[in-house]
């Protein structure tokens, strides 16, 4: 499997809770700081749900 590591940019606060649930279940504690997980086919998901906040790199 690939790893990706991601990034949060941009605030969760005005976004729909679906969404900020999302950011938790991705591991995204804090803006800035830095997750690196397994690019499997839900996580992937995941990150395009909520891709207008996140930079995302492959590792």
């Amino acid at each position: 499997m690939k790893t990706v590591r991601i990034t949060q940019i941009k605030s969760g606060i005005k976004q729909p809770e679906r969404q900020k649930r999302t950011l938790r279940a991705l591991g995204i504690t804090k803006m800035g700081r830095p997750t690196d997980i397994e690019a499997t086919p839900q996580v992937e998901g995941m990150i395009k749900a909520v891709s207008h906040l996140l930079k995302v790199e492959e590792i």
